[in-house]
C-alpha cells in the first residue's frame, strides 16, 4: 500500500470514529439533544383554505365597513381563556355553538400571559386555530385580546397571571400576526387588555409613553399583517380615552378601547360616559371590549345600568362585547356549564344582541 493511500485511510478512520465519539458525547442514552440550531419560531401562516370566508372588516372613517362599505357595529362576548377551559373540559365547539346562540357576532378570546408561557406558544396557537375554524363555520369574526392588567412600561402588574414584558408583548404580537396573516375571522388584535398605574402603586407611566408602545406594536404588527386592525385601550383600566383630543395614535385603521362598568362613574352615567370617553367615536371606531354587571341580587343598579349602557353605547354607533361568558370570571354571563344556563345578566345581553341585531 502506498503512502499516500495509507494516509488517507488512516483518516476516514480517524473521522469515522471523531463521529462516532461525539454522537456519543453529544447524544448519551436516554437523554435529550436540543439542536437549537433548527429551531424556529412558531409562527407559520395557518393557511386555512377559510380565510376568506367572511368577509374582511376593515376602517373607514369611525366606523367598521364591510367590503361593500356598509358600516359594522359588532355585538359580542368575551369567553374565558382558552387554556383555562380546555383544562376545565369546556374547550370545544359546543361552547362556540352556544356562544352564537346568544346573538353574538363577535367573540373575545383573552390570552393570559401566563397561560401563553406555561402552555407554550406552539400549543397555544393550536387552541387558537381551532377557535378560528369554529368561528368561521359560525360565521363570528375574533378578537385577540393580550389579557393584561397593569403598567407595562415599568413591568408592574395587578396579578401573577398578568405579568409579562414589553419584548415577550411584542414577540406574541409578533407570532399572532404572522400566523393569522390573511385570516378575515381575525378582526381585532387587542394590543393590551387595561392599562392602569393602580393611582402608582404601579408606578407611573405617561400617555406619550403609553401611545409610543402603542405605535411600535403597530408597526410590527402591520409589517407582518397589514389588514390587521389594532385596538388600543385608554387608562383607568381601559376606561379613558380623553388624551385622544390632543394625542392620538399616529397611525391609520386603528380603533379604541373602553371599559364602561357601572363602578366607574356615579350616575347619572350618560354625561360622564361622553366626556369620557364616548366623544371618541365621532371621529374614530371604537369597542367596549368589556361591559358588564352582577346578578341583581348582588347589584341593584345593574337594573338600571344593562339599559342605559347599551342605549348609550349603540346610540353612539358603539360596538361592544359582554364579559363574561364564563361561571367564574365575573360579572358572570352563565349561572353553570349544565346546559349552558345564563346569569340574569347573560339573559339581558342576550336579549340586547338579538334585539339590536335587527
Amino acid at each position: 500500500m502506498s503512502r499516500m493511500l495509507r494516509v488517507a485511510v488512516a483518516m476516514v478512520a480517524l473521522a469515522w470514529c471523531w463521529q462516532a465519539g461525539a454522537a456519543q458525547s453529544a447524544a448519551p442514552k436516554g437523554q435529550r439533544v436540543h439542536e437549537w440550531w433548527h429551531e424556529q419560531f412558531p409562527d407559520k401562516a395557518l393557511n386555512s383554505p377559510n380565510a376568506k370566508k367572511l368577509p374582511l372588516i376593515s376602517v373607514k372613517g369611525n366606523r367598521f365597513v364591510d367590503p361593500q362599505g356598509n358600516t359594522v357595529l359588532f355585538r359580542g362576548v368575551s369567553i374565558g381563556d382558552p387554556d383555562k377551559l380546555e383544562q376545565g373540559g369546556h374547550w370545544n365547539k359546543d361552547l362556540f355553538v352556544h356562544v352564537q346562540a346568544t346573538g353574538a357576532r363577535i367573540v373575545r378570546i383573552p390570552v393570559h400571559p401566563i397561560s401563553w408561557r406555561e402552555l407554550s406558544p406552539e400549543k397555544y396557537l393550536q387552541l387558537l386555530d381551532q377557535a378560528v375554524e369554529w368561528c368561521t363555520e359560525l360565521g363570528m369574526y375574533i378578537d385577540v385580546d393580550w389579557h393584561s392588567i397593569g403598567n407595562l412600561k415599568e413591568g408592574l402588574f395587578q396579578d401573577p397571571m398578568y405579568v409579562t414584558t414589553v419584548n415577550e408583548t411584542f414577540q406574541f404580537w409578533r407570532t399572532i400576526s404572522r400566523h393569522f396573516v390573511g385570516n378575515n375571522t381575525i378582526a381585532f388584535y387587542e394590543l393590551f387588555n387595561e392599562p392602569t398605574t393602580w393611582s402608582g402603586q404601579l408606578g407611573r407611566e405617561s400617555w406619550d409613553e403609553w401611545k409610543r408602545i402603542n405605535e411600535d406594536l403597530i408597526i410590527t404588527i402591520r409589517a407582518n399583517n397589514p389588514q390587521a386592525i389594532p385596538l388600543v385601550a385608554g387608562f383607568d383600566w381601559a376606561y379613558l380615552l380623553t388624551p385622544l383630543r390632543e394625542s392620538p395614535i399616529a397611525a391609520d385603521g386603528v380603533a379604541y378601547v373602553t371599559h364602561p362598568y357601572p363602578h366607574k362613574r356615579g350616575r347619572p352615567w350618560e354625561p360622564k360616559w361622553e366626556e369620557d370617553f364616548g366623544f371618541a367615536a365621532g371621529s374614530y371606531p371604537v369597542v367596549a371590549t368589556e361591559i358588564g354587571y352582577d346578578s341583581l341580587a348582588r347589584d341593584a343598579e345593574g337594573a338600571v345600568y344593562g339599559p342605559a349602557i347599551i342605549k348609550y353605547l349603540e346610540g353612539r354607533g358603539i360596538s361592544w362585547i359582554a364579559w363574561a361568558y364564563d361561571v367564574e370570571w365575573g360579572p358572570q354571563l352563565l349561572k353553570s356549564w349544565d346546559k349552558f344556563d345564563l346569569s340574569e345578566s347573560g339573559e339581558f345581553f342576550t336579549k340586547a344582541m338579538k334585539s339590536n341585531s335587527h
